[in-house]
């Protein structure tokens, strides 16, 4: 699964700033590695959305790595996330995310995987605001994706995104299959 975002700012802030109705900006990178700080989109308690940065992926005591990705499928259920999926849910803005391909003489290929139309792509997550973490979500890959990986990044309309933000009235678990 995708182990690097690429954020590129310019007129990336723009874009997100008017998709999601906030004030948002981000700092241009070619590349953001687990444990660094991503720029993302939670909802406050009186429903408004606001950019908060949280380092990506955590490290629970059972675990001797960090988790950075949790499986759209269990994100509900496991005692890791589940807690998070119920009041912490969070968007991750991005242009793009990296993806490794072994190919047949061994070497390994880096391919970058952006939206069509270049916008902002909105990565499903869940938070850990008292821990200042997050943790992105995956699901089954595209026919397309599938040759790079067998899992891929849960990318979420600008107003998927929303809705996946507002606390529980709304259905989410429809959102995991997106």
């Amino acid at each position: 699964m995708c182990g690097r975002l690429n954020i590129i700012d310019d007129p990336f802030s723009h874009y997100v700033s008017e998709q999601l109705g906030i004030e948002f900006s981000a700092q241009p990178r070619e590349e953001a590695f687990p444990s660094e700080n991503l720029e993302c989109v939670v909802a406050g308690y009186d429903k408004q959305l606001f950019q908060h940065p949280l380092a990506w992926g955590i490290k629970p005591s059972w675990s001797n790595k960090l988790i950075i990705n949790a499986q759209a499928e269990t994100v509900q259920t496991k005692p890791t996330f589940s807690q998070a999926y119920a009041s912490h849910r969070a968007i991750v803005p991005c242009s793009g995310w990296f993806e490794w391909r072994a190919e047949s003489n061994g070497i390994k290929t880096k391919f970058l995987f952006q939206s069509p139309n270049e916008r902002p792509m909105y990565m499903a997550a869940v938070g850990y605001p008292d821990l200042g973490q997050v943790v992105t979500i995956t699901t089954a890959p595209t026919d397309s994706y599938e040759t790079f990986h067998h899992r891929m990044p849960l990318i979420l309309s600008a107003e998927d995104a929303t809705r996946w933000l507002l606390p529980s009235g709304n259905n989410h678990s429809g959102l995991l299959s997106a």
